[in-house]
């Protein structure tokens, strides 16, 4: 995992360097920056394939050609065999396989790649610019004038000295000449092809356990790990990946409550841990360890959404614990989108429920991607999500939605997540009280769902709330608790206004939009058709 940073129409190198500057974090092993003609390229490395020659930018074509890249493709082997034939390989990274493709398809290149990405390469004059199909990896870019910057994080872009900046779009690639062009959108939802239980849970176990292995690739002297809350989603993954991984490292985190019991997800990671024989590393934090890290947070995450602040504390403790032993990580991100396993989802009418999964799918890049991006490379670790492989959104949205969220005969609570909880029902995989554990959220299960709103409720008084919000029109402050955050964001960002144009800088409050849609589900879901 890296960063990136570079310009096209001016070659602007002292700009570019002090952008890297502000992403040591993102790739603390080597530095890598170019100039050609008009064109300024820049990386920092965080080594994870080829960790002996992956230097970057990557040349070609006796420098007219280059790239850089923010990222993993799962299939570059496969395309490298196919292409050796006629290119001369000077590394075995992913992302030289990725400028050889391009030199054989051009920007169309892109469809071929099995991964999570953001790169740029130019060529001669020309260039591109491209974004992983879901947004896992960021991008962001602006301009001075025609010139063209971008970069991996907010923060470096604000010192490009540019007009507005914009996240590019996922799914998207950039060429000068044919403009933005969507390569992927999430599927039509076609849920009446898949009926068959049977069926549908031999197809999930198929492809969540490709999704997982594929994610497993690193260098030997490269550590992959994987979260373990003790939930259904992490410890599934952790599960799978024990399989071919001896001895895997998980982690979880925790507080312990006034009574000195541990919270919820500690108890249950144990659990899950011993029986798929991992080595289990647990972190319990405190209430000031809370408020100590909550400025470092908003700062990293670069967002004061409540509902986003209040999960990225808890996986900055996660990220921290898991720095010191790993530097590839597993999480179950994306289940509760794909498999419907949000509380509200039960309140949904059901010919909803997969329009609402597409919609939730499609806003991850602001939302938990970007927590999960932020959190771990931070501490310099990549964090691979399985649960977002395209082939399994793909078969998500063949998925009824009666069999994701399941209404028990007679009494009983609608079951979230149940034919995932089904598929690998008696596998072995799991405990079964852990494949069927109750949902609860991320906050609930570390024992920290409320300190946040508690810390601003102190610290901030009805009238500067209000106060605050008059101030700030263009932002999204609908609480004292997002006026809290917002006072710390702004220690820390106070050009926000310049980036006012995203989402994400102003803060989306998600929570409140997902309340919102229990009770207007057909006006709120209509842009998701």
């Amino acid at each position: 995992m890296c960063g990136i940073a570079g310009c096209f129409g001016i070659r602007d190198t002292k700009t570019i360097n002090r952008m890297l500057d502000a992403l040591p974090h993102r790739g603390p092993d080597d530095r890598g920056i170019y100039a050609l003609n008009n064109t300024v390229f820049g990386h920092t490395r965080l080594s994870i394939v080829d960790v002996a020659r992956g230097h970057q930018p990557i040349l070609a074509n006796g420098g007219r050609t280059g790239i850089i890249c923010n990222g993993e493709i799962y299939n570059f082997r496969e395309l490298g065999r196919e292409l050796a034939s006629r290119y001369d390989f000077t590394t075995d990274s992913d992302t030289e396989v990725i400028l050889h493709l391009y030199q054989e398809k051009g920007p169309e290149c892109v469809r071929d790649l099995d991964g999570m990405f953001a790169f740029a390469i130019f060529n001669d004059e020309d260039f591109m610019l491209a974004r992983d199909p879901i947004g896992i990896k960021p991008l962001y870019y602006g301009y001075v004038g025609d010139k063209l910057y971008f970069t991996s994080e907010l923060g470096a872009m604000s010192l490009a000295g540019v007009e507005e900046v914009h996240e590019f779009p996922a799914g998207h690639y950039y060429t000068p000449g044919d403009g933005f062009v969507q390569y992927y959108q999430i599927p039509e939802i076609q849920d009446w092809l898949l009926t068959d239980i049977e069926e549908t849970c031999a197809l999930i176990r198929e492809s969540l356990i490709q999704a997982v292995k594929k994610r497993l690739l690193a260098d030997k002297e490269v550590h992959v790990g994987s979260f373990c809350s003790g939930g259904i989603d992490s410890s599934l993954v952790a599960a799978i990946a024990a399989e071919d991984i001896p001895n895997l490292h998980t982690f979880v985190v925790g507080m312990m409550d006034k009574n000195g019991n541990e919270s919820d997800d500690v108890k249950a990671s144990r659990i899950a841990a011993g029986h798929i024989g991992s080595t289990h590393h647990e972190l319990i934090f405190t209430e000031e360890e809370y408020y100590e890290a909550l400025p470092i947070v908003i700062n990293k995450l670069e967002s004061y959404d409540p509902s986003l602040v209040r999960c990225a504390v808890p996986c900055y403790f996660t990220c921290k614990l898991a720095a010191d032993y790993v530097t590839v990580v597993l999480t179950g991100e994306g289940a509760d989108e794909v498999f419907t396993g949000y509380h509200y989802m039960k309140h949904l009418p059901m010919d909803k429920l997969n329009l609402e999964a597409r919609r939730c799918i499609a806003n991850l890049h602001n939302i938990n991607l970007q927590r999960a991006d932020r959190m771990g490379m931070y501490f310099s670790l990549e964090l691979r999500v399985p649960f977002l492989d395209v082939a399994m959104i793909d078969l998500a949205m063949k998925i009824p939605p009666k069999l994701k969220i399941h209404v028990p005969e007679g009494a009983g609570d609608k079951i979230e997540k149940w034919i995932l909880r089904k598929a690998f029902e008696g596998t072995g995989y799991l405990p079964e009280d852990i494949l069927w554990r109750y949902k609860v959220q991320y906050t609930q299960g570390a024992g920290c769902e409320s300190l946040g709103e508690q810390l601003a409720e102190s610290e901030v008084s009805e009238e500067e709330f209000e106060r605050i919000k008059a101030e700030n029109p263009g932002a999204v402050i609908n609480s004292r608790e997002a006026a809290y955050y917002f006072k710390i964001f702004r220690q820390f960002h106070p050009q926000d206004s310049i980036l006012g144009s995203i989402g994400i800088w102003t803060g989306f409050d998600f929570a409140e939009e997902r309340e919102q849609v229990r009770g207007t589900v057909d006006g709120e879901l209509k842009h998701a058709r």
